[in-house]
């Protein structure tokens, strides 16, 4: 005994409506090239390949607590409210004004009020080499700014 029902006029119109308001929200967010706009945009740090023979570059925090430890900073909206993927694409912004990473601190301490405090942010890119495609060597960690939290 078969369940499948065939779809009236009605449920046709929706689907294709829904379809083509998915369409246009996609071409939008590619035309306008956002990922603020995602899912209907791109998300641009997938957007790229690495040759075998380039370096690979990976932005991140680290941070200084109240407890005398250095730790990085966890880069995801349940960590300090931020993804990575809004740093690396504020990183110029963020060097030009180090003041912006006061925003990562005031996240992790709203989140996290039973963790140790940040007192000090680094905003650093490590670039990994690569060479016939095989990862060559340690990272190198470039220091871009620092930021001294206010309380």
């Amino acid at each position: 005994m078969s369940t499948e029902r065939l779809i009236g006029k009605r449920g046709r119109v929706v689907r294709v409506a829904i379809s083509v308001i998915g369409i246009v929200l996609l071409v939008n967010g590619s035309v306008r090239g956002s990922d603020d706009l995602w899912p209907f945009g791109p998300m641009s740090q997938y957007s790229m390949v690495v040759a075998d023979d380039e370096s690979i570059l990976f932005t991140r925090i680290s941070a200084v607590t109240d407890a005398g430890t250095t730790v990085d900073v966890p880069l995801n909206i349940e960590g300090a409210g931020v993804a990575r993927a809004e740093i690396e694409a504020r990183a110029g912004e963020i060097v030009k004004d180090p003041s912006l990473l006061q925003q990562v601190a005031d996240g992790w301490a709203r989140k996290h009020p039973d963790k140790p405090r940040y007192v000090s942010l680094e905003l650093i890119q490590d670039t990994t080499t690569l060479v016939g495609g095989r990862v060559n060597g340690p990272s190198v960690p470039r220091v871009l700014t620092t930021w001294k939290v206010r309380s």
